[in-house]
């Protein structure tokens, strides 16, 4: 049987810093949007409903006494995603 690793001690302020650029460039192009006019009800609608979603799985994480870094998981996968999505247009 395999060992579990311990998690490197750079795993949850890695997590913190790459949500954080993440969420700057999908603050700055959702910001950007609403400034032109061009940010669609859909949009508005996914910036409610997909922290509804990272707050029920990073919830669901801490009631199982998962580790730090699975209870912040959800909104570093949220904010990457949304990044990724906006800087494609």
């Amino acid at each position: 049987m395999m060992k579990k690793r311990a998690p490197s001690p750079f795993a949850l302020p890695m997590m913190m810093t790459e949500m954080a650029m993440a969420s700057w460039e999908t603050i700055f192009h959702r910001t950007t949007m609403m400034a032109m006019g061009t940010c669609s009800a859909a949009e508005y609608t996914r910036m409610a409903t997909e922290k509804m979603q990272a707050m029920q799985s990073s919830m669901a994480a801490l009631a199982r006494g998962d580790t730090h870094e699975a209870v912040l998981a959800p909104f570093v996968t949220k904010s990457r995603a949304n990044a990724r999505r906006l800087r494609r247009g």
